[in-house]
């Protein structure tokens, strides 16, 4: 329950700092952010089914 709280809150200061920061500077952080997750769901997903087959 605790880190559910601690997540709201650290979301709404998230978007609370979105809110005044210029578009182009959100739009590039957002994509940073979503090729960090892809990259990061690959590395997942090839070290998984390594780990499978050895």
């Amino acid at each position: 329950m605790l880190f559910l709280v601690a997540a709201l809150l650290l979301f709404g200061a998230v978007l609370g700092t979105v809110a005044h920061a210029p578009f182009t500077f959100t739009a590039v952080a957002a994509a940073g952010i979503a090729v960090w997750l892809g990259i990061f769901a690959l590395r997942e997903r090839h070290a998984r089914r390594h780990a499978s087959t050895h």
